[in-house]
C-alpha cells in the first residue's frame, strides 16, 4: 500500500501534471519523489497502522490506489497442496518482496511448470521462467531469485486458459517478448485456432483481439526449435491438482472446454466443459485467473466485484449515489484487476480534473476541511502525520530510511 500512497500523493501534489511514461515509471516516480513537496511514508498499513478517518483528518483529498492484493482460487481440489501458488506471490519471490522473498521455491528440482491463466502476469512468469539467466540477471530482478534461475532445471512451462487464442488478455507487446524468447520452442493445438462465428466478430471489434490472434496464428504456423518449450494450452480448464501423496503436487489434470455464445447474443462467451479430461506432469502450478483488491475499513466497498464503488472516480457513500466528501480511487481498486501503467493513468487524470482538482484548489484557497473545520498545517504536516503513525508501528520509514 506503500506505493499506492506515493501515486496518490504525487497526483495531489502536481494535479494532471503527474504524467507517469509507462517505460521509464520508476525514473518518473523517482523525479517527483525528490520533490520538497512530495512525502514519504512506507511500512504503514492502512486501516492498521493508522486509520482512514485519522488519515482523512489530516488532508482535504485522499487518493485510495492501493491496487488489488488478494487473489481468486482456482476452486478446484488439490488447490492447497505444496508447490501451488498464486502469480502474484511468485511475481513477489522475484521481486524481492520482503514478506515473500523466503517463499519456498527451489527451481532445481522442478521441470514442468503450469500457469494457470492468459494474461500478462501469467507471461510474465512464463518469461522470467524461460529466459536465460544471464539475460535477467541485468535487470533488478531479486538476486535470489537470480540465484534460483541459474541454478533452475525448468524446461517446459504451459499456459492454461479455459478459453480460446481470440479471448486470451495479452498485450501484443508482452506476447512478442515471450514468444520471441531464444532457443524456446512454442507449442498449440490448431484445432483451438477453429474461429466460430462469435469468434470472428469479436476479432472484427476489438483491434487489440485481432493483433494479439494475429501474433499467435502466426507463430502457430512457423516452426521454432528449442531446448525449453512453452505450450499454450488454450480451451483448458484446471480441474485438480493431483498431489504425489505426500502433499506435493505432481500433475495438473485438465477439462477441455468448448466456448458457447449467449442466448441474446450479448456478452461474453462462455467456456463450457466438454467432459473430455487429460492430465499434465507438474512440478509448480501457479494460479492467475485473476486478483481482487481488499476493503479498507472507513469507506463502502463491493466485495463481490472487488472494487470501491465510484463515479469517474469520486468514491461514493452506501447509497451508491452520494458522494464521499474528499475521498477518491484510481486504477484497479476502482475498476477492476484490468490494465496496466498507461490505463491507470486515465484514471488519474479523471480524478485530478474532476472532484479532486476542486478539492485541492480549496485547500490553496484556503477553504478546508470538513464543513468550516479548518484542517491545521502541523496537523497535516508530514511530521503530524508520522508521529500518529510511529505510535503505532515503530517499522515505518521515511523517504531518507527507505
Amino acid at each position: 500500500m506503500a506505493w499506492g500512497r506515493v501515486a496518490a500523493s504525487l497526483l495531489k501534489k502536481y494535479g494532471d501534471r503527474a504524467r507517469v511514461d509507462v517505460v521509464n515509471v520508476i525514473n518518473q516516480f523517482t523525479q517527483l519523489a525528490q520533490d520538497g513537496r512530495v512525502g514519504f511514508l512506507g511500512n504503514v498499513r492502512v486501516g492498521k497502522d493508522l486509520s482512514l478517518e485519522e488519515l482523512r483528518a489530516r488532508y482535504n483529498a485522499v487518493v485510495l490506489c492501493y491496487g488489488a492484493e488478494s487473489d481468486r482460487p482456482l476452486g478446484v481440489p488439490g488447490e492447497n497442496l505444496t508447490g501451488v501458488y498464486s502469480a502474484r506471490e511468485f511475481v513477489w519471490w522475484y521481486n524481492g518482496h520482503p514478506h515473500y522473498a523466503g517463499l519456498p521455491i527451489d527451481l532445481s528440482k522442478m521441470r514442468r511448470v503450469a500457469i494457470c491463466g492468459l494474461g500478462n502476469v501469467a507471461v510474465d512468469c512464463a518469461r522470467v521462467l524461460l529466459q536465460p539467466a544471464d539475460a535477467i540477471a541485468t535487470t533488478d530482478i531479486a538476486s535470489h531469485a537470480v540465484e534460483q534461475l541459474r541454478r533452475s532445471a525448468v524446461e517446459e512451462v504451459h499456459l492454461v486458459g479455459r478459453r480460446g487464442p481470440v479471448q486470451a488478455a495479452f498485450t501484443p507487446k508482452e506476447l512478442r517478448e515471450v514468444l520471441g524468447l531464444d532457443n524456446v520452442a512454442v507449442r498449440m493445438d490448431a484445432a483451438t485456432f477453429a474461429l466460430s462465428a462469435a469468434d470472428e466478430a469479436e476479432l472484427k471489434a476489438t483491434r487489440m483481439k485481432k493483433r494479439v490472434f494475429d501474433i499467435l496464428f502466426k507463430q502457430l504456423k512457423e516452426s521454432k526449435a528449442g531446448a525449453k518449450t512453452l505450450a499454450l494450452d488454450f480451451l483448458r480448464n484446471p480441474a485438480e491438482v493431483i498431489g504425489d501423496g505426500q502433499g506435493q503436487v505432481k500433475a495438473l489434470k485438465l477439462e477441455k472446454t468448448r466456448l458457447e455464445p449467449p442466448a441474446d447474443g450479448k456478452g461474453d462467451q462462455k467456456a463450457v466443459g466438454t467432459g473430455e479430461f487429460e492430465t499434465i506432469e507438474v512440478d509448480l502450478v501457479l494460479k492467475s485467473i485473476g486478483f481482487k483488491s481488499v476493503a479498507v475499513p472507513g469507506v463502502h466497498f463491493d466485495p463481490c466485484k472487488g472494487v470501491i464503488p465510484n463515479q469517474g472516480g469520486q468514491v461514493l457513500l452506501e447509497d451508491g449515489s452520494t458522494p464521499d466528501a474528499g475521498l477518491f480511487v484510481c486504477g484497479w481498486l476502482k475498476r477492476g484487476p484490468s490494465g496496466i501503467i498507461g490505463t491507470n493513468l486515465i484514471d488519474a487524470e479523471q480524478a485530478s480534473r474532476g472532484g479532486l482538482a476542486r478539492a485541492v484548489h480549496k485547500e490553496q484557497q484556503g477553504a478546508c476541511g470538513s464543513g468550516t473545520n479548518l484542517i491545521d498545517a502541523e496537523q497535516a504536516s508530514g511530521g503530524g502525520l508520522a508521529r500518529a503513525v510511529h505510535k503505532e508501528q515503530q517499522g515505518a520509514c521515511g523517504r531518507a530510511a527507505w
